[in-house]
């Protein structure tokens, strides 16, 4: 007995010799025992995987290869057994696992030119009490009041069994001790249990009594002998429990900042949960952590919340004291480390563009300025302008004879013996209008005491001339429509215009046969008359004529009132020019004219006093309002009917 032992030691050794000899022979590179042990009962299926199948190895993508696997305890080469042994390239698959099967296995990589070893521990204990039960057991926490979920740790030989296509089943077991020692099946949708994605297990709601062991057991058929191995888990069902981190800031944005300024940027995560502190807040920039430096820090701090949501608050504050050119175009990530995910947030930062609101701030503004100190300027010298435009550019110009008119105004004021006249009036028509602006502005003016012949009707008389002329000048005071006949007269005929018609009818069947030096009382308010109401319908219904109102003296509210309509709306639509105006501020700088003209001609009077001078401002008014001098004017021949 004695002698067959030491001849069995014997062999072992000279085995073992024989296959350490063979290695070193092959000059293997060693890559020595693996740290992940494999841990069996007898009665399961044992899996060992070499790790020598990678490409930190060598090429095995395109290097032909083949493995051998041998027992360090024989030193015989494993091979293929019924219902013992398989042998799959890097995998060995003890089908039923007996205590001897205790020790190491070496695998052998071999190509034409290299070889490699490596060897996989396989311990087998004794099982514990009961029938699922297994010594070696993995720990996971649960976290009670809320769904929670258990992995059983044989998903790499799911993985393998899929790869050879060989169909498993997984089950699982609630192991009892003490008094009720055993192993309770948990079958899908009893109790709160739920199996997903067929290695978890998940609690709709952990309880305190979870707090036990718990089997996975996996079965399948292969090499024609059904098999199966199990993994026991300690469930610790904990009240610190934590959710999924939520990433408040950054939210995934763009940035732009100035380079060489400061720049912070805050990154503030929730942890919702209660007591749970194994979260970490990390700043990275190219899948690198931040470090703090002299030109970098990071603050840190957090805060417990209860309110609406119980959980921690943490921050991490990013502070560049001064933003360089390799800062910029850069993705910064803020991101979470925990056991329920690792979500992140980013920023972009990017360089700021040339601030351009400043200088096109500071142009739009002085634009804005000039246009409005122009428009000032404009409306305080538009006739000056105007005049001087005219007078430099007459070649932009046509000729104004082409439109065929003979004069360039009408003018037209209250008649000896008519309601409103004034020798003043009269003596301002005859002879200081033409005195300026025939005389010194060479316009040709039809002033109805002076230039219509004996015995033309009134009516042709007014229509003919007025048709013949580009302007009328309406000369009035105060008193020229203050007669109640007058101004009803007056009103009545601008207040209903479309039976204008039939009033001229009349007026000229009342006056076809007067003439235009005729002596009759009814001659001068009928002409005046006629004059203003066919100088309003020219002008306000057809819009072919342009009349000026001329006021020779200052005109009250009261006074006003009795005007008729159709004058007010015209007075005030486009303004009068004021003679009485020009009176009043001119007086003093009249004199001094006066006075210098008169040193000037050695005591003489000048020709035009200082109110007849046409650069005085009512006849700077009066040229403005006057045709421009070879420039034909088109009117439109109908316009629409005002309500007057």
């Amino acid at each position: 007995m004695g002698l067959s032992s030491t001849l069995q030691s014997l062999l072992f050794f000279l085995g073992l010799h024989g296959i350490c000899r063979a290695f070193v022979q092959e000059n293997c590179t060693n890559y020595k025992l693996q740290f992940e042990r494999v841990f069996s009962v007898p009665g399961d299926v044992a899996m060992l995987n070499t790790t020598l199948v990678s490409p930190d190895v060598f090429n095995f993508r395109t290097v032909p290869f083949n493995i051998t696997w041998y027992n360090s305890k024989t030193g015989q080469e494993m091979s293929n057994q019924t219902g013992r042994i398989l042998v799959r390239m890097e995998t060995l698959w003890i089908l039923n696992v007996t205590l001897d099967d205790d020790g190491e296995y070496v695998s052998v990589l071999r190509t034409s030119s290299r070889c490699y070893r490596q060897a996989t521990k396989l311990i087998v204990d004794l099982p514990v009490a009961g029938e699922c039960g297994r010594p070696r057991k993995a720990s996971q926490d649960l976290t009670h009041g809320v769904s929670d979920m258990l992995n059983c740790p044989l998903n790499n030989y799911i993985s393998k069994l899929d790869s050879y296509n060989v169909t498993s089943s997984l089950k699982w077991y609630r192991v009892s001790f003490g008094k009720f020692l055993g192993c309770d099946p948990i079958v899908d949708g009893d109790d709160g249990y739920i199996y997903r994605d067929k290695t978890k297990l998940t609690f709709k709601t952990v309880q305190s009594y979870n707090n036990c062991s718990y089997t996975c057991t996996l079965t399948f058929t292969l090499g024609g002998i059904t098999g199966s191995l199990s993994e026991t888990i300690t469930a610790v069902v904990r009240d610190e429990w934590s959710l999924v981190p939520q990433v408040h800031e950054p939210a995934n944005e763009i940035i732009k900042a100035q380079k060489g300024s400061s720049f912070r940027k805050r990154c503030r995560v929730f942890v919702p949960g209660f007591n749970k502190t194994d979260v970490y807040v990390r700043w990275l920039v190219r899948d690198d952590f931040i470090n703090p430096s002299d030109r970098v820090n990071i603050e840190k701090r957090s805060w417990d919340q209860d309110v609406p949501k119980k959980g921690v608050w943490k921050e991490q504050l990013l502070t560049f004291s001064e933003l360089r050119e390799e800062d910029f175009n850069m993705s910064y990530f803020c991101r979470v480390y925990s056991a329920r995910g690792s979500p992140q947030g980013y920023f972009t930062l990017l360089p700021k563009d040339p601030n351009t609101i400043l200088p096109i701030g500071s142009v739009f503004g002085s634009v804005m300025v000039l246009f409005l100190i122009s428009v000032a300027i404009y409306q305080i010298f538009k006739i000056d302008i105007v005049l001087w435009f005219r007078r430099a550019f007459q070649v932009l110009y046509s000729n104004k004879e082409l439109d065929g008119k003979l004069y360039d105004a009408y003018v037209a004021y209250p008649q000896p013996y008519a309601f409103g006249f004034s020798k003043e009036v009269e003596a301002f028509a005859l002879h200081t209008l033409p005195q300026v602006l025939e005389k010194a502005c060479d316009y040709k003016l039809f002033i109805a005491g002076r230039d219509c012949l004996p015995g033309q009707a009134i009516v042709d008389s007014v229509e003919e001339n007025m048709q013949a002329c580009r302007r009328l000048l309406l000369l009035y005071t105060a008193s020229t429509f203050s007669s109640k006949r007058h101004t009803s007269s007056t009103s009545s005929n601008n207040n209903n215009i479309s039976k204008s018609s039939d009033s001229n009818d009349k007026s000229e069947s009342k006056t076809r046969d007067s003439s235009c030096d005729s002596n009759d009382e009814v001659y001068p308010d009928t002409r005046q008359q006629l004059e203003c109401v066919a100088a309003m319908h020219r002008a306000l219904l057809e819009g072919s004529l342009k009349v000026v109102l001329v006021e020779l003296e200052e005109i009250t509210p009261a006074q006003l009132a009795l005007f008729p309509e159709s004058v007010r709306h015209l007075r005030k639509k486009q303004g009068a020019v004021c003679w009485w105006k020009n009176q009043k501020t001119k007086q003093r700088w009249w004199m001094c004219m006066k006075r210098r003209e008169d040193e000037e001609k050695g005591g003489k009077d000048s020709q035009l006093s200082a109110s007849l001078s046409p650069s005085s401002r009512f006849w700077k008014e009066m040229r403005y309002h006057m045709p421009v001098r070879g420039k034909r004017m088109v009117y439109p021949e109908k316009t629409a009917l005002l309500s007057l």
